[in-house]
C-alpha cells in the first residue's frame, strides 16, 4: 500500500516538475519565479521518503527532463534537482532551517562550479570573459562619446573606473558565486517551504528576522581576514590575495545582515514602523555611508550584544 502511495505521489510531483521545467525554458518572463520553484517537487518527495525511493525519483526526473527539453532540461534538473533533494532530505533528518540553508548553498555552489566548467570545456562559453568583453566595448563607446563632446578630462577617469570594475569582477568571482548560491538557497526556502507545509510536509520555520543572531565567530573570521590583508599586503592576482579578498567580501555581507537584524530589532522595541526600517534598507544599497553604518552596527551587535541595550524590561 505504501509503495502505491509513493508511486502516486511521485507521478504527481514529476508531472508538476515537468510543467515548471517547461515554463522555465520556454516562458522567460515567468522563469524568474519558476526557477526557484524547480526544487519544490524534490524537496517534497525527499522530505518524506528514504534514499532508495529518492534515487528512483531523481533518475525518473532526469529521464523526463531530457525527453521533454533535451540537454537544457537535463542541465537544469541536475543542478536544481540535486539541491532540492539535499534540502528535502536534510529537512527530514534535522528539521533545522539553518542546516537546510547550508546544505542547499553548498550543493548549489558545487553544481554551479560543475556547470561553469562544462560550459567552458565543452561549449567554449566563459561568462566572465564575455562580461569583460562587454564592459570593454561599453567603455570604448563611452570614451568615443566623451571625446566627441570635448570632455577629454573625463576619459581617463572613465578608464580607471572600468579597469577597477573589471579587476573586481575577476578577483571577486568566487565571492559572487557563493553569494548567488546563498541567496538562491534562501529564496528557494522562502518560496517552497510554505507551499510544502500546505501539503503536510513538516518544514521548519525561520522565526522573526529581527531575532536573527549569527555566530560570534564570524566577527573573528572577519577581523582575521582584515588583519591578514593589512599585515601581509598580498599582491593582486596571487592565491593569498584571492582568498583574503573573497573572504572579506562574503563576511562583510554576513555582518551587514546582522546589522540589519539588529536595526529591525531596535525599531521593533522602540515601536517604529516597518516602513521606516525598509526605507533605511533601501538607502543602504544606494548610499555607501549608510551601508557602512549598518555594518558597524552588525559588528557591535556580534561583539557586544548591542541589541540587549534596547530590550524592553519585563
Amino acid at each position: 500500500m505504501k509503495n502505491v502511495r509513493n508511486l502516486t505521489e511521485g507521478a504527481i510531483l514529476l508531472a508538476a516538475l515537468t510543467v515548471f521545467l517547461l515554463i522555465t525554458i520556454y516562458i522567460p518572463p515567468l522563469s524568474v519565479i519558476s526557477v526557484f520553484i524547480l526544487p519544490l517537487p524534490f524537496i517534497m518527495f525527499s522530505a518524506k521518503n528514504n534514499l532508495k525511493y529518492i534515487a528512483v525519483f531523481f533518475i525518473a526526473a532526469i529521464i523526463i527532463s531530457f525527453i521533454s527539453s533535451s540537454l537544457q532540461g537535463l542541465g537544469l534538473m541536475a543542478l536544481f534537482g540535486t539541491a532540492g533533494v539535499v534540502m528535502g532530505y536534510i529537512t527530514q533528518k534535522t528539521k533545522s532551517r539553518s542546516a537546510v540553508l547550508i546544505g542547499g548553498t553548498l550543493t548549489f555552489i558545487v553544481g554551479l562550479i560543475i556547470f561553469y566548467a562544462v560550459l567552458v570545456m565543452f561549449m567554449n562559453i566563459n561568462f566572465i570573459h564575455e562580461l569583460n568583453t562587454m564592459l570593454e566595448q561599453s567603455m570604448k563607446q563611452s570614451q568615443a562619446m566623451l571625446q566627441a563632446l570635448g570632455k577629454e578630462d573625463q576619459v581617463k577617469l572613465l578608464q580607471e573606473q572600468n579597469a577597477n570594475l573589471i579587476k573586481n569582477i575577476k578577483s571577486l568571482a568566487p565571492g559572487y558565486l557563493i553569494t548567488v548560491a546563498i541567496v538562491y538557497a534562501f529564496i528557494t526556502q522562502w518560496i517552497c517551504f510554505p507551499i510544502a507545509k500546505r501539503f503536510g510536509i513538516p518544514a521548519p520555520s525561520w522565526g522573526k528576522f529581527r531575532n536573527l543572531m549569527l555566530p560570534k565567530s564570524l566577527l573573528w573570521y572577519y577581523l582575521a581576514a582584515l588583519g591578514g590583508y593589512l599585515l601581509f599586503h598580498p599582491q593582486e592576482g596571487t592565491y593569498l590575495y584571492l582568498v583574503i579578498v573573497n573572504a572579506r567580501f562574503i563576511l562583510e555581507w554576513f555582518i551587514f545582515l546582522q546589522g540589519l537584524a539588529c536595526l529591525f530589532y531596535i525599531f521593533y522595541q522602540r515601536s517604529f514602523g516597518k516602513g521606516f526600517a525598509i526605507f533605511i534598507v533601501i538607502l543602504s544599497f544606494i548610499i555607501p555611508i549608510v551601508h557602512y553604518i549598518i555594518m558597524i552596527l552588525g559588528i557591535t551587535d556580534l561583539g557586544f550584544d548591542f541589541r540587549k541595550r534596547f530590550a524592553k524590561k519585563e
